[in-house]
């Protein structure tokens, strides 16, 4: 049952061939979410190590946001038995092992989003934003249609949110520290994927066509690169920025992977991602001669299977990544070179029998 979620999340439901109902990281990467159709498990991302895990008599659980480290939890339920109902968002103290609050919506929840000071609800067509102390509505956005939950927050000192807006392949970006909106026309199709740095500095789209994933600025909107995952449309299944900005990462159907460079000013003469040796004549051309290609690359083991990517805990030059049938990666790529990443480690870290 593996169904993805945006960013760093995966809604899993669909999936027959895996056991997972969800799989995502958490704020800071630092730790992974397992939702199956008996509970729940948490993980430490890097290294890969259990960190407890809730197993339920009965009823499944289709979404687990954790926060930070902390064993507090939102869970909605999932599967073909839900635990909890799947528009209500249960707020879960493992330490008391069990629910402390709960939130209502109308319709089904499609993604949820955790700061320290927020909790933030998207359901089809709508985000709602809740003050985490008093669960009071702080605000609701309304967006276009959104089955799968797209939805991005930073988790620094400033509160940025990004999710889509009310036209298609357009963002809302919401400064809520500034009290301004920005709307970015990141693509003519639809979106597939958005992603925040996590100071909320930068955004990264994609769309459902999968071959130009694009980087803004949220504070203007404007565009600052264009990337090409390739030439062939696909599903990108995540993205994630390094927490220094240096390198941006996604992952796709077809079982491969990228590292792309964001330049600093002094970097740009170094131009490490590849670029078309056309780009002269971009402004005749379509954007595939002028689009920047990946730096790095790595592949899986199998094409198909829904995954989940983020950079190492230690070493910015290391790329995890979670799969939907229960296999972990970690990728070393030359952060001079760039090229074919070399895979470090590669493990099991879930058993259905377990």
């Amino acid at each position: 049952f593996f169904s993805l979620f945006p960013l760093s999340h995966m809604d899993l439901s669909s999936d027959l061939k895996s056991d997972f109902l969800y799989a995502g990281f958490n704020q800071d990467y630092g730790c992974f979410s397992i939702g199956t159709d008996k509970g729940f498990l948490v993980y430490s991302t890097d290294p890969l190590k259990e960190r407890f895990r809730c197993i339920f008599e009965s009823g499944g659980i289709g979404i687990v946001e954790s926060l930070f480290r902390c064993k507090i939890l939102a869970l909605v339920g999932g599967g073909n038995h839900p635990k909890y109902p799947r528009n209500k968002v249960m707020i879960w103290d493992d330490h008391q092992n069990k629910c402390i609050a709960e939130l209502e919506c109308r319709s089904d929840v499609r993604g949820v989003r955790l700061r320290k000071d927020r909790i933030i609800v998207v359901t089809e067509d709508q985000v709602y934003v809740y003050n985490f102390a008093d669960l009071n509505l702080l605000t609701q956005i309304r967006t276009f249609l959104n089955p799968k939950g797209l939805c991005a927050v930073s988790s620094g000192a400033k509160t940025i949110l990004a999710c889509p807006s009310t036209e298609i392949g357009h963002v809302r970006v919401e400064l809520f520290d500034s009290s301004k909106v920005i709307e970015i026309q990141a693509h003519n199709g639809e979106l597939a994927q958005i992603c925040l740095s996590m100071d909320g500095k930068l955004l990264a789209t994609a769309s459902i066509k999968g071959t130009l994933i694009r980087v803004f600025e949220t504070a203007t909107g404007t565009k600052l690169y264009e990337f090409r995952r390739g030439a062939n449309q696909t599903n990108i299944y995540s993205l994630a920025f390094s927490k220094n900005l240096k390198y941006l990462c996604c992952c796709s159907e077809k079982g491969t992977g990228h590292v792309f460079c964001l330049l600093s000013d002094d970097e740009v003469a170094e131009q490490k991602n590849r670029q078309s040796s056309l780009s002269f004549i971009s402004g005749v051309l379509p954007s595939y001669f002028s689009s920047e290609w990946s730096f790095a690359q790595f592949h899986l083991e199998t094409d198909g299977s829904k995954s989940v990517c983020c950079f190492g805990q230690e070493n910015e030059n290391e790329v995890i990544v979670v799969n939907s049938e229960g296999f972990y990666y970690k990728f070393a790529f030359d952060q001079e070179h760039g090229g074919e990443a070399k895979r470090v480690v590669y493990s099991s870290f879930y058993k259905p029998d377990q």
